[in-house]
This record gives structure tokens, C-alpha cells and sequence, in this order.
């Protein structure tokens, strides 16, 4: 028997990660699971300028980052459905997103990851990786890799269908 009770969407707020937001949502209706909905907000304050030194970087902009971000994970949130999920919007600060993924999903002991990807061709891979890669190999459980547009197995329900008819 298969039971998943949290499962955890990383999101970087493209296509890819809402469709995978949506797998999330009809996995965590068919399993009674809540769902953690995660950003990686960068660290501002240690970004580089020109690769040689650091720019000081005034708090505020680290806290309007967060707080843009907070705003961006409320607006996916927003479900109209008549019996909404338990869903928790999480905002982490870091320069390695696959590892803060991989360590959040342990932390709340995730029963899955569902994640999208955005499918780059092999040479933009090879000089910039996958952060969908890395969490795939490193992760405590299992991973549901979306991409979009992809064959997509979440259709939407019958009744709303036919009410936007």
C-alpha cells in the first residue's frame, strides 16, 4: 500500500513547477496529503560582481525578495475549491537550491517531491545542470519529475469542465 501523507513541491514559479503543482494537488486529493510548497529564494547578500567581489547589499532588498516571493506561493495557493487542501507555503534562503530541497524534504520527512523541469537540451544541462537532476539523487524519497508540456495525466474535473462550457 502506497501512503503518502506530505508531499513537497519545490517551485521556482515557471510553467513547469505550477504543473507540477497540479500533480501535487490531485495526488494530494487522492491520498488525504498536505502539501508543502517550497521557494528557494537566493541569498542576495553573497552575490558576486563579476566573479571577483562582493557588492554590499542592503537588507531590505534580501527581505523584499522573501517577501515578493511569500506573494508568488499565496497567489498558487489560491484553489477555489470548495474543500481546500492543507497546504503550507515555505520561503528558504540559499545559493543551492537542489541541496535546500533535498535537506527541507528530510527535515519534514517528505513522503514525495513532485517537481518540474524544464527539459533543456543537452549542452545548456551540461554548462548549467539540473537542479531537478541533483534532487532526484539525492533525495530521502521518492521523485515525480514534470515536464511541461509533456503528456499530461491530471485533467481537470468533469463538472468544471462543463461549467466553463
Amino acid at each position: 500500500m502506497i501512503a503518502l501523507k506530505k508531499i513537497l513541491v519545490p517551485t521556482d514559479f515557471g510553467e513547469a513547477a505550477d504543473a507540477a503543482l497540479n500533480y501535487a494537488r490531485a495526488l494530494a486529493r487522492n491520498f488525504e496529503a498536505s502539501i508543502d510548497l517550497l521557494y528557494v529564494a537566493e541569498d542576495v547578500s553573497t552575490r558576486l560582481l563579476a566573479g571577483e567581489m562582493y557588492v554590499a547589499v542592503p537588507q531590505s532588498l534580501q527581505t523584499d525578495v522573501e517577501e515578493a516571493a511569500r506573494k508568488q506561493l499565496d497567489a498558487r495557493l489560491i484553489d477555489n475549491d470548495p474543500d481546500p487542501l492543507p497546504v503550507r507555503p515555505v520561503v528558504i534562503v540559499s545559493n543551492a537550491p537542489a541541496v535546500s530541497i533535498v535537506s527541507y524534504a528530510k527535515e519534514v520527512r517528505a513522503d514525495l517531491i513532485v517537481m518540474g523541469t524544464h527539459g533543456r537540451g543537452p549542452m545548456a544541462h551540461l554548462f548549467m545542470g539540473s537542479v531537478a537532476e541533483r534532487v532526484v539523487r539525492l533525495a530521502p524519497c521518492p521523485v515525480l519529475v514534470v515536464r511541461h508540456p509533456e503528456h499530461e495525466f491530471v485533467l481537470p474535473d468533469t463538472l468544471a469542465v462543463a461549467a466553463k462550457a
